[in-house]
């Protein structure tokens, strides 16, 4: 069983392909995921790059995904203390990595740079995709 934290640019991805986590396998993510895959589509949106009605399809389909969203007290202070020692200036990148370091596998996303110096390890939409 494999337990996948997936930040917005992967669960965009994954809702796109119609994505279906192999039986055993689990999709997870801080609550935070929804408003980011909300805002990169906006900006999306906004700069001509995806058509509006193609945007909001794909909102439902992100929903359709079965995430656990979790974001308690411990994934908080532990994305705290990893933004501080990655020299990160916030936290929001640092939820992805703490949820990967407490019950993650792998942390999926497009922009690994995003990740740089992150202490798990990366996958892509595409790894997934193909397993």
């Amino acid at each position: 069983m494999t337990a996948y934290v997936i930040d917005a640019s992967a669960a965009i991805e994954l809702a796109e392909a119609g994505y279906v986590p192999a039986v055993g396998d689990s999709l997870l993510a801080p609550t935070l995921l929804r408003s980011e895959v909300l805002a990169d589509l906006r900006r999306e949106v906004a700069s001509g790059a995806r058509d509006e009605r193609a945007a909001l399809a794909l909102i439902g389909a992100v929903d359709r995904l079965p995430v656990r969203l979790l974001g308690d007290r411990v994934l908080r202070k532990t994305a705290w203390r990893l933004a501080g020692e990655l020299g990160w200036p916030d936290t929001l990148a640092a939820e992805y990595v703490a949820l990967t370091v407490l019950h993650g596998d792998a942390l999926v996303t497009d922009v690994s740079e995003r990740y740089a110096g992150a202490p798990v390890a990366l996958r892509t939409g595409a790894d997934l995709l193909r397993s």
